[in-house]
């Protein structure tokens, strides 16, 4: 077999085996064409020996701030942010770094009789953790002493809740938890899975309101943005940047900041993150028995298997201080750990959505979420360019089934049998319902009060897929159970691969470049040797 310069960017010829793709929580095995690239993740980066060691060190020995000792007095008010269950994915094994972050500042807290002290989740318009997904994530004896009153999830549509800072020069109005407003000193733990998250992201999105998000969760930024993530090419991190400095400037912020390797699959599991040729044969018969496995268990049993076993990553590296400095040596250990270098585009784009995105841990990958994975994030896992070219054909592997989770996801049912049929596009949805929706008393309650999504957060879905909407030529689905929802979305079907490729020779040509984004584990493609002034201007 011929291989690319690195490692992990395999082209198909007569010698290879099958891939197996996954295909929501079924794996597919698929004969892919000669010629074909196939973009496999990087192996796993060693994790540190010592996590808390590396906590201590990096509060100690923080970038561009004092260590966190010198900014605490007995007596002042602390309010802890921390990150929710979106990331990493799926969640990490016990202990969560963010419960060792937390547990670090609060024996530090305590050495200096600070008693004044809360723990927020920021949430933003996502749905509140359960105690089960708390004590999975800060641990036992953390959720014992402070939960639920001074460990609990933020609100933006609690009356009150929300306090005024000020309008940042471009006229983006910032409100954020006022807990954390009236706080001292607010000390934010993170965990970053991927670029875009982390940095002034964490508190200008996970703590504030619809009159902050709606500024930058819109589709005229997303149209603007590169790839979200490349914060340097992207206008919805510049924008992020912008409320992020406004808070900082107002709140006295103090940022942890961690990231995690990439092992997603422990060791039963772990043949899924290697590529085919390279199996054992102990592991190639295990592969083969899982996807005769699958094909035969009930869906709430398949997507167990995977969700039910949390993931041994590893962490990587613990920063601290001031946000910027911060973040830009977090966002270098991720790239380290994601990135496999691409040269050139393809006219094909073969992409398997896994069972799982930020959206629906708990829940069923419905089908607004799956055009978040097709258009927004797989879309977007690249640097430097898109991995396919621009009116290029991305092919997608999913059953796209009609299936929502009534209590995390009410809002979308109806964002998706209402609207959608009315128009696909993004800034007439925004214009024409977001601000009613966004007030729609009977999902804020299941928001408030239940374990729902903000009524909001369907129109950010759709909206997230916009830099992809614009840049595929089309889209077809491989494997896809119904025509309603591939149809509903804007997509073409196929029955297979092949047929699928079929359909794109029509528009490419009979020898198209087609390049596999072996998606799970994280991996992000780093795209050289085009030239983006001229794929802009087209």
């Amino acid at each position: 077999m011929a291989n690319h310069a690195h490692p992990c960017v395999v082209t198909i010829d007569h010698r290879s085996k099958p891939r197996v793709l996954f295909h929501g929580d079924s794996l597919m095995e698929v004969n892919l064409p000669v010629g074909t690239r196939v973009i496999y993740p990087k192996k796993p980066l060693a994790p540190l020996n010592d996590v808390k060691a590396a906590i201590r060190y990096a509060i100690n020995h923080p970038l561009d701030d004092v260590p966190l000792y010198a900014k605490l007095k007995p007596g002042m008010k602390v309010t802890i942010a921390i990150d929710d269950l979106s990331m990493p994915l799926p969640q990490m094994r016990r202990p969560d770094v963010r419960q060792l972050q937390v547990e670090v500042v609060l024996e530090l807290l305590q050495d200096y009789a600070i008693t004044d002290v809360e723990l927020v989740i920021a949430t933003a318009f996502h749905r509140p953790m359960t105690e089960a997904e708390l004590r999975h994530q800060l641990g036992d004896a953390i959720v014992d002493r402070y939960y639920p009153h001074k460990l609990y999830n933020h609100d933006a549509e609690k009356p009150g809740g929300l306090t005024y800072l000020g309008t940042t020069a471009q006229g983006i109005d910032v409100e954020i938890n006022s807990r954390a407003a009236e706080s001292d000193l607010v000390i934010y733990c993170n965990l970053t899975f991927v670029p875009m998250n982390g940095g002034h992201k964490s508190m200008g999105t996970g703590l504030v309101g619809y009159s902050t998000l709606r500024k930058h969760h819109n589709p005229s930024t997303i149209r603007k943005t590169k790839t979200y993530m490349d914060p340097d090419n992207s206008h919805l991190a510049d924008k992020m940047v912008e409320v992020g400095k406004l808070i900082e400037s107002k709140l006295e912020v103090f940022h942890i900041e961690s990231t995690v390797n990439n092992r997603m699959f422990d060791r039963a599991l772990g043949f899924l993150a290697k590529n085919e040729d390279e199996l054992s044969n102990t592991e190639q018969r295990a592969l083969k028995a899982l996807v005769r496995t699958l094909k035969f268990l009930p869906q709430p049993a398949r997507q167990a298997i995977f969700e039910k076993v949390p993931a041994p990553y590893g962490v990587i590296g613990v920063w601290a201080g001031k946000c910027e400095a911060v973040h830009k040596a977090c966002l270098e250990k991720c790239y380290e750990q994601l990135l496999v270098p691409i040269e050139g585009q393809a006219d094909v784009g073969i992409f398997p959505i896994p069972y799982i995105s930020p959206y629906n841990v708990g829940a069923y990958l419905n089908p607004l979420l799956v055009s978040v994975m097709a258009e927004g994030y797989l879309f977007n896992m690249s640097k430097g360019a898109p991995l396919v070219k621009k009116g290029g054909t991305c092919i997608v592997l999913h059953p796209c089934t009609d299936k929502f989770d009534r209590d995390q996801h009410p809002a979308y049912v109806e964002f998706f049998h209402k609207l959608l049929p009315k128009t696909r596009d993004a800034m007439e949805l925004h214009k024409q319902f977001e601000a009613e929706y966004a007030r729609h008393p009977g999902y804020i309650q299941m928001y408030r009060s239940g374990k729902a999504y903000h009524p909001a957060h369907p129109f950010y879905m759709w909206y997230w897929g916009e830099n992809g909407r614009q840049h595929y030529g089309r889209v077809i689905v491989v494997g896809a159970d119904n025509e309603y929802v591939p149809k509903m979305l804007g997509y073409e079907t196929a029955p297979t691969l092949e047929e699928a490729l079929r359909m794109a020779r029509e528009e490419h040509g009979p020898k198209p470049s087609i390049t596999c984004f072996r998606i799970a584990p994280m991996v992000m493609a780093e795209v050289t040797g085009v030239d983006t002034e001229a794929e802009t201007s087209e």
